[in-house]
């Protein structure tokens, strides 16, 4: 069953070793990312990480991975096992941020991570979720779902994408829909325009939006914001009953 839903962003930034001199701007999402990580391990020690990618990918909870590529090499496992699986060096962003979560929040949980495809469209994302949520739904054990995604890229004049004057009002439209666990909004957002203002987190946030359906969700909001002129989201949903979402 689905125990709770933590939503966090994926910039490098979280990671300390790859701050440099940014570290005063990311001390705050990297905070509420770890403390949405420890919810989330504290209620289930199985996860399925949601991300997106270019294409759809799945890495297995034996998988080790490493942020070279962003460059330091600082390893992030899966899993708490003696994994001696060889570093993974194609592993996606997404979910390198869902091993490093895992590694310092909640060292004990076992994750997969699912990557959805950038391109997918909002009704085969609903359908994917539905799915992952009947394998959820099919197990006795508790289960945390971590959603990791960003928003958009062109909030202010430095952002990495530039700025468009419509991406104050689409970023409000995800942070509330997230702040409020409105999976109707999710699933509703206009892909066409989260994607002309540099929004990729969309095909996660409406996979989320299948995963929990009907189910009363009591959302937390831990940060939002955009210090780099890109958004940034975190919070959790948990069972108004204690039971499955």
């Amino acid at each position: 069953m689905l125990s709770a839903v933590a939503i966090v962003p994926s910039p490098p930034i979280l990671v300390p070793e790859l701050t440099g001199r940014s570290v005063t701007e990311a001390l705050a999402v990297r905070a509420a990312t770890l403390e949405a990580g420890g919810m989330l391990g504290a209620l289930a020690n199985r996860w399925i990480a949601l991300g997106v990618h270019e294409k759809a990918r799945t890495v297995p909870s034996d998988s080790r991975g490493s942020f070279a590529a962003y460059g330091v090499d600082v390893k992030v496992a899966f899993s708490p096992a003696d994994v001696t699986t060889e570093i993974d060096s194609t592993i996606p962003l997404a979910a390198l941020v869902a091993g490093w979560i895992r590694d310092h929040s909640a060292p004990c949980a076992v994750v997969d991570v699912h990557l959805v495809g950038l391109d997918t469209s909002s009704e085969s994302c609903v359908s994917i979720g539905r799915e992952l949520r009947k394998s959820m739904d099919d197990s006795a054990e508790p289960w945390g779902l971590l959603v990791v995604a960003d928003g958009s890229t062109m909030l202010t004049a430095k952002a990495p994408g530039s700025f468009d004057p419509r991406a104050e009002e689409v970023q409000t439209q995800i942070d509330d829909a997230l702040a409020n666990a409105d999976v109707d909004a999710l699933a509703g957002l206009d892909r066409q325009l989260c994607a002309g203002v540099g929004v990729e987190g969309t095909a996660a946030w409406q996979t989320l939006a299948g995963i929990v359906g009907d189910g009363e969700a009591r959302p937390r909001t831990l940060y939002r914001g955009a210090p780099f002129g890109v958004g940034y989201f975190v919070g959790t949903w948990e069972s108004l009953s204690g039971e499955s979402l």
